[in-house]
């Protein structure tokens, strides 16, 4: 079985998007606007949280899953493809962490 990963969910939403508002929820999160699916984005932020804290490890898992799919949709509705979020990660680690949070400090 091959490994899932967020090329392939950010596929889905992208094949998702090109569907009606009837038949997807992609299509009626993007339809409703960018403060929408940031709203969304927010929403399954704080339950990750919540779940990361208080909540069992299944519970973790299935919050974390609805926090990436927000995440894709929002980028989406940004027109931000993964590949870039993935470039400025790889910009990132050429320094350390604390190196990196300093020089956007400035």
């Amino acid at each position: 079985m091959t490994q899932f990963t967020l090329e392939d969910l950010a596929k889905t939403i992208a094949s998702r998007a090109q569907e009606s508002a009837d038949k997807s929820y992609t299509r009626k999160l993007l339809d409703a606007g960018i403060e929408k699916c940031a709203k969304k984005l927010g929403e399954e932020a704080t339950e990750t949280v919540i779940a990361a804290t208080a909540g069992t490890k299944e519970q973790t898992v299935a919050e974390s899953a609805d926090l990436l799919y927000h995440l894709l949709v929002v980028l989406k509705a940004r027109g931000v493809d993964l590949s870039e979020v993935y470039a400025e990660l790889e910009r990132r680690t050429a320094q350390s962490g604390l190196e990196e949070k300093a020089s956007r400090n400035k």
